[in-house]
């Protein structure tokens, strides 16, 4: 059974004990396979809702910037930017290499930057350094662009549901059974099962902590936070 939506919706009408669906009367079906359709994308919304950041939703993009243009509007699809991944591609018509922008807070921009906003002088224009978030969905660069760069920068898209037969989820196919458990769960609570609907909820949860055990909760290196005493033969602790 293919990895889509159909397949998804046929899983749960096999534990049902439903007539499975085709690709022939898939878009056409009321009933209980509406309700079922509507179970396996409130299944899915729930594993994304649990998680800002899983990996699954990841996108890297690149946006043209504007000569003196200075905020830019977030993508459509954005959840959370990931404001330490912004670089300046490398460029051989500007003669300029990859660059790495720094994350500057919103209210330093203001303090020390906000004047180019208002300048019109073409020479304050460079290659930008620096890159903040702003409080109404738009990330700006210091200082203004002077030519057409590319920006490089990675975010997590808010996942859209299920539509047609063919679409496939972004939960990796290897969490097939997470979708159908989660799916069982809310097509049990949209019949009024409540009872198999909470013995399965428990099981779906289970798996969600697992996901993000696997996923979320990684730690590259521990980082000391000791501070050597360098100037003394030994230390001592003082208690009060």
């Amino acid at each position: 059974m293919a990895y889509d939506y159909l397949g998804l919706v046929n899983d749960v009408n096999r534990r049902l004990n439903e007539v499975e669906l085709t690709s022939g009367n898939f878009a056409a079906a009321t009933g209980e396979y509406s309700m079922i359709k509507d179970a396996v994308n409130s299944a899915i919304r729930y594993i994304n809702q649990h998680e800002y950041e899983w990996p699954f939703n990841h996108v890297e993009t690149e946006e043209t910037l504007t000569a003196g243009t200075i905020r830019y509007a977030y993508p459509a699809d954005a959840k959370t930017l990931d404001m330490d991944s912004f670089r300046i591609k490398r460029n051989t018509t500007f003669n300029n290499s990859t660059k790495r922008l720094r994350l500057i807070s919103y209210e330093e921009y203001l303090d020390k930057y906000i004047d180019y906003e208002y300048d019109t002088d073409t020479s304050i224009r460079t290659l930008p350094e620096y890159v903040f978030r702003t409080p109404n969905q738009e990330f700006g660069l210091v200082a203004p662009p002077d030519n057409a760069y590319e920006l490089v920068y990675e975010y997590y898209r808010l996942p859209v549901d299920l539509i047609n037969a063919t679409d496939v989820p972004s939960v990796p196919e290897q969490f097939r059974y997470m979708i159908t458990n989660g799916a069982m769960h809310f097509a049990y609570m949209f019949r009024g099962e409540g009872q198999e609907a909470a013995m399965i909820q428990q099981r779906f949860d289970d798996e969600i902590k697992q996901l993000r055990s696997l996923y979320i909760n990684r730690y590259d290196y521990l980082r000391s936070t000791v501070i050597n005493q360098t100037n003394s033969s030994y230390n001592t602790i003082r208690v009060s």
